[in-house]
């Protein structure tokens, strides 16, 4: 049983990074601001996105 949660929780996370690195591209942030949080997001998957919630760049659909 361990193994499908921890296979669900890493497909949640697979997929909240994919849309934390869309709305990255997406915001109206510098082409260096993109890069470097999209590479913290990648590089830190659990904890970029964390910090990225919190005070990465807002998407420009607002």
């Amino acid at each position: 049983m361990g193994v499908e949660v921890q296979g669900v929780f890493g497909f949640l996370i697979l997929v909240a990074n994919v849309w934390a690195i869309i709305s990255i591209v997406q915001s109206k942030a510098s082409t260096g601001a993109k890069v470097l949080w999209s590479v913290l997001v990648l590089l830190l998957p659990i904890l970029g996105l964390i910090i990225w919630f919190f005070a990465g760049p807002r998407s420009a659909a607002k």
